[in-house]
């Protein structure tokens, strides 16, 4: 059992999101793995998860982030990587 635990210090002005706990927090009260952030007020950091929605509709739409070949290789039955 450790006797120290490392804290990450926030600087102030920075908010999180919580979402083990679902609410804004000043400077990184939980763990970095229970959090988005930093943002710079707390309406952006209350916004998170809907920011986090709109940016995965971005990259999921995204021509630029889609592999044609590979998605053809797909409908063809083939393995992507490997000689025909």
């Amino acid at each position: 059992m450790a006797l120290f635990k490392k804290r990450t210090v926030g600087k102030p002005g920075e908010w999180y999101y919580c979402l083990e706990h679902k609410k804004v927090e000043e400077g990184p009260d939980c763990p970095g793995k229970n959090r988005f952030g930093p943002y710079t007020s707390p309406q952006e950091a209350q916004r998170a998860l809907e920011t986090a929605r709109e940016r995965n509709l971005e990259w999921e739409t995204d021509p630029r982030w889609h592999d044609r070949a590979a998605e053809d290789d797909a409908a063809d039955g083939d393995t992507p990587g490997t000689p025909a």
